[in-house]
């Protein structure tokens, strides 16, 4: 996903949208201001059991990093992403959707993207959410 091909000094050469945005940085910045609004928010919240969301962060960092282009570290610990599967334990309804993506669309403004990558990232965050709507309202 996301491959851009570059002419640089007479050789083809392709970047990934990771390596475009500003790699495993970005990525990081992005989750983890996301999971400042996660922490405080009264419906999300709950659906962590652990204390500490430094896990959940780091999956979800590793998960996009690869998506993206990046290493491939989330397959090799954790295997195929199986998103849907992994989100059943969970309730998620209209309400948990807009919650996420009202603390991802911070994360993604304060990234400071161009125009064009900020439209690529939003539009794939926005399918992943309606995708892991698993219950009505």
């Amino acid at each position: 996903m996301g491959d851009v091909t570059e002419i640089r000094r007479g050789t083809l050469q392709e970047q990934t949208f990771y390596e475009q945005v500003g790699g495993e940085e970005t990525f990081r910045r992005l989750v983890h201001r996301f999971y400042e609004g996660v922490a405080e928010d009264p419906l999300l919240r709950p659906m962590y059991p652990e204390e500490d969301l430094g896990p959940a962060e780091e999956r979800l960092v590793l998960f996009l990093i690869q998506y993206w282009g990046g290493p491939t570290t989330y397959g090799e610990k954790r295997g195929h992403p199986r998103l849907r599967m992994r989100h059943v334990p969970f309730t998620v309804n209209r309400a948990a959707h807009d919650a996420w993506l009202k603390h991802m669309r911070v994360a993604v403004d304060e990234l400071g993207l161009s125009e064009e990558h900020e439209h690529v990232l939003w539009n794939y965050l926005t399918y992943a959410a309606q995708a892991m709507v698993n219950a009505p309202d």
